[in-house]
């Protein structure tokens, strides 16, 4: 068994093999990332191949590629090392393309690579589009508070009494102000670009549910209070196999909605929010949560409960979309749809009462 590294960039990746005593057998540099070039690396060697990659810049690409060299069988598994916790490379003093594809080879030889989850190229795609809606909706935000800030800095401005500013009738009567320059173009620009991007939202909306609409676990998800077609469509491609996740806590950590905690010598001090996880996941449970608290009674009651106990705002949405996680887990995994209960009570429920599921009727 050769175990072989990639140390992947945009332009090239440098490969280094060694074989099961440790010797280096073969070290090369693959301009362009071209399949041609880690075919022929691969067949270079004389046994077959586990290989190793971190997951970098559009590690997908070489990863597909590589599985397709596995079907001439010169690659025999294709291991993705989690960034985060190669601390060797990252830590290192010394820090060369080479030494990094080297110490990387070391630890797959020696079985110490912190795997990282690998998509299926479906659902890899499924969450590009997902984040390029949410991309477009980040980008609208940005627009929107920059018209807010030019109506503002207007000394006069004749606008209808309307909830949204940037509805219909929001949206017209802004096109019919007439503001002194530079300000009445600026506000044309960013009117046209918000026309375009709701556009391009509505267009990725469209295939989002097309994409999703035969998902089972998608599906599931949307009877969770505050997971709607989007949020629930985040939730199943990011958690993609709930079997991966043993327990709600793993869910939960993976969520980064559990807090750091450090422990010594006899005390113990539970910190902010773990910082190393996945990020879009805990998003959809944050935003969820705050729907969820204003359109189900039992979401409601605990959020509710807890600001009496003298918890924040914040501290408290993220008590109740922990509770959603955990709920989401047992959803998932027993493949059942979720059933609203009662408001929480003044006392706090036991564990057992955490997962709030039934099966459909």
């Amino acid at each position: 068994m050769q175990y072989v590294a990639i140390d992947l960039h945009k332009r090239y990746s440098v490969v280094s093999a060694l074989n099961e005593q440790g010797q280096r057998t073969r070290e090369a540099r693959i301009d362009g990332n071209s399949a041609a070039g880690f075919a022929q690396f691969f067949k270079s060697l004389e046994d077959r191949s586990q290989v190793v990659i971190e997951a970098t810049w559009n590690w997908g690409r070489i990863h597909d590629l590589l599985e397709e060299i596995e079907e001439v069988e010169e690659v025999e598994e294709v291991v993705l090392a989690h960034p985060y916790k190669t601390r060797i490379i990252a830590e290192a003093q010394v820090k060369t393309d080479k030494l990094d594809a080297r110490a990387l080879a070391k630890l797959l030889r020696a079985d110490l690579v912190a795997r990282a989850h690998i998509p299926s190229p479906e659902t890899r795609r499924r969450k590009e589009v997902l984040r390029q809606r949410l991309f477009w909706v980040r980008v609208r935000t940005m627009v929107r508070n920059r018209v807010h800030q030019l109506l503002d800095r207007q000394p006069r401005v004749d606008l209808p009494q309307i909830s949204d500013l940037f509805g219909g009738r929001g949206m017209a009567a802004m096109k019919k102000l007439s503001l002194p320059e530079p300000d009445a173009t600026q506000l044309r620009q960013d009117l046209g670009l918000l026309e375009e991007l709701g556009q391009r939202i509505k267009e990725l909306e469209g295939m989002i549910q097309a994409q999703n609409a035969g998902d089972a676990s998608t599906q599931l998800l949307s009877s969770l209070p505050g997971l709607g077609k989007i949020l629930a469509a985040v939730v199943a491609a990011e958690i993609d196999h709930v079997e991966r996740f043993a327990h709600p806590k793993k869910l939960l950590a993976y969520a980064g909605l559990v807090p750091t905690t450090h422990s010594s010598g006899g005390k113990t001090y539970h910190g902010p929010l773990m910082p190393m996880c996945n990020k879009w996941l805990r998003w959809a449970f944050v935003e969820a949560a705050w729907v969820a608290v204003g359109c189900s009674n039992y979401f409601g009651g605990l959020y509710r409960q807890h600001r009496a106990r003298g918890k924040g705002a914040n501290t408290a949405i993220v008590i109740v979309a922990r509770r959603m996680a955990e709920i989401a887990w047992q959803m998932l995994r027993h493949r059942r749809t979720y059933q609203d209960r009662p408001p929480v009570q003044d006392t706090l429920p036991d564990r057992s009462e955490r997962a709030l599921v039934e099966v459909a009727s």
